[in-house]
């Protein structure tokens, strides 16, 4: 009686200790649906750094510098003698402008105020957080951002509509360095 019971109970274990199979999905993801947006998001782009590229042609005596980050911009006041330059965790104090690539103000500098901010720790932008990162205290940069880069699909909620290129002037008024 103990040995039928006995080997009942490690047939059991043997048989009840299987390890699970994965399911296969239900459903499967189908690239049909995101397609048409990747390439209207793609055109987008590309209709608005052909204009900034058209605007940048006009403009021959300003020497605009493509960044890494996929916006171009001119130094309107640059200093050379000064080589820091704001790093994670910096405190800044800037004042911009915000105006479409055709120069009509959406913000003006006044509108804004002046902002200090923490680098790579508050929200704003991504234009002009990469932006302030290659500024020195004390210049003055005009970048062009496609829309990608500001506010992209969404806007602002107020003034600055779907898919808006911006120019914007900047100026770093300070740096403070983060301390440990």
């Amino acid at each position: 009686m103990k040995f039928t019971t006995f080997f009942i109970l490690i047939l059991f274990l043997v048989l009840g200790c299987k390890s699970p199979e994965p399911r296969a999905p239900i459903t499967r993801a189908s690239k049909s649906f995101t397609t048409p947006f990747l390439k209207a998001n793609k055109a987008i782009v590309e209709k608005e750094e052909e204009a900034i590229k058209k605007l940048i042609a006009i403009d021959s005596s300003t020497t605009y510098i493509t960044s890494e980050d996929g916006f171009w911009y001119y130094y309107n006041q640059q200093k050379f003698e000064d080589t820091i330059t704001p790093q994670f965790g910096d405190e800044v104090e800037f004042h911009f402008n915000l105006l479409t690539l055709q120069g009509d103000t959406i913000y003006s500098k006044e509108d804004i105020g002046e902002r200090a901010l923490l680098i790579d720790k508050e929200e704003i932008f991504t234009g002009l957080r990469q932006g302030l990162k290659l500024m020195k205290e004390g210049e003055t940069v005009t970048f062009l951002f496609p829309s990608h880069q500001a506010y992209g699909y969404y806007g602002d909620n107020d003034k600055i509509g779907s898919h808006v290129a911006l120019k914007s002037t900047v100026t770093l008024n300070k740096i403070k360095i983060k301390t440990e």
